[in-house]
């Protein structure tokens, strides 16, 4: 470990206080705009530093970190998801990688139940009538949408987002059902009232409103494909602010557009920022920019865990949120 304090490059910019506590504790590089580094900007980057603070806009693959040089001993992402990360190549060049699991469950819960809400209620199609000077007065058939009690709520992943998502539902008097690659304790279960599926095509068929709330890893990629879209209720909906990839975008694009599907309420798409045209000019969707977990406290959250982690490495010891091949 080099003497001194540790060189630390920070990829994006963060809020002014994580950065100003960065500066304090290490010798940090600071990014001075907030677009995403260039391939060869990041490999720049790796190759004199001991620490890098990427987000999920770097990808951060085995070509790339071959480029790393010797010092980088620590990835510490910022941000729970690390998919763009490629863990195992690092792991083999003795640089770890962290990330900030559990800061943002609940922040991302209540937008999936507000995207939910706008969706199953039409409330983007609401606003745009009322700036587009269209309302004239109540109508009792206008703009009428589902309620939401009563319906069943399937959960693709139940982890800490899935689990924040059903205790909200429930206040909200829906039905809880999940599927999940291991099964709940029985405490758990019986505390969210969830029923648990074993056969994920199974749910898929029977619910009312399918949120998607897993990682993307390379057994979720098109988790829900073409196939599986199909086997949804044609009035169903499908809500997610987890990762783009787990749905095949193209296929749900096509069920909307033929009325297949009722409706979607999307906070990340398949290919990151590039969101496909036909699916922005569909009515019965509802777009949101990769907002699920922007709020000041949990931007702030997740600017300490990095900092912890950073600063355990420094000490000597394991970072508290090391990604372990477990979590793969």
């Amino acid at each position: 470990m080099p003497s001194g304090r540790l060189s630390v490059v920070v990829t994006r910019r963060l809020p002014e206080d994580v950065e100003t506590r960065m500066k304090e504790l290490f010798d940090v590089r600071l990014r001075e705009d907030d677009t995403p580094m260039s391939r060869d900007e990041l490999a720049e980057a790796m190759s004199g530093a001991d620490v890098l603070v990427p987000t999920l806009t770097d990808e951060i693959d085995a070509t790339l970190l071959a480029r790393a040089g010797e010092r980088l001993k620590l990835i510490a992402n910022y941000g729970a998801g690390f998919d763009h990360i490629d863990v195992s190549s690092a792991r083999q060049r003795g640089i770890l990688v962290s990330n900030t699991p559990g800061v943002s469950a609940d922040d991302t819960a209540d937008m999936t139940m507000a995207l939910m809400m706008a969706v199953t209620r039409r409330i983007p199609e609401g606003l745009a009538l009322i700036k587009e000077g269209g309302f004239s007065g109540f109508n009792p058939t206008a703009l009428l949408g589902a309620r939401i009690g009563g319906k069943r709520l399937g959960i693709l992943g139940m982890g800490r987002v899935g689990q924040a998502v059903a205790r909200r539902a429930q206040a909200f008097g829906m039905q809880i059902h999940y599927h999940n690659r291991k099964r709940l304790r029985e405490e758990t279960e019986s505390a969210l009232e969830a029923t648990y599926w074993e056969s994920l095509d199974q749910m898929v068929a029977r619910m009312d409103v399918i949120s998607v709330n897993c990682p993307h890893t390379p057994s979720t990629f098109h988790l829900m494909n073409a196939r599986r879209l199909k086997l949804m209720k044609p009035e169903a909906v499908l809500v997610n602010t987890s990762r783009g990839e787990v749905i095949d975008e193209n296929a749900l694009t096509r069920m909307l557009k033929a009325g297949e599907i009722a409706g979607a309420a999307l906070d990340v798409f398949e290919h990151g920022g590039e969101v496909n045209d036909d699916l922005r000019a569909l009515g019965n969707v509802v777009l949101s920019p990769h907002m699920a977990s922007a709020t000041v406290e949990g931007r702030l959250e997740m600017g300490e865990k990095v900092i912890i982690n950073i600063k355990t490495f420094d000490d000597g010891h394991r970072p508290p949120d090391q990604v372990v091949p477990s979590m793969l």
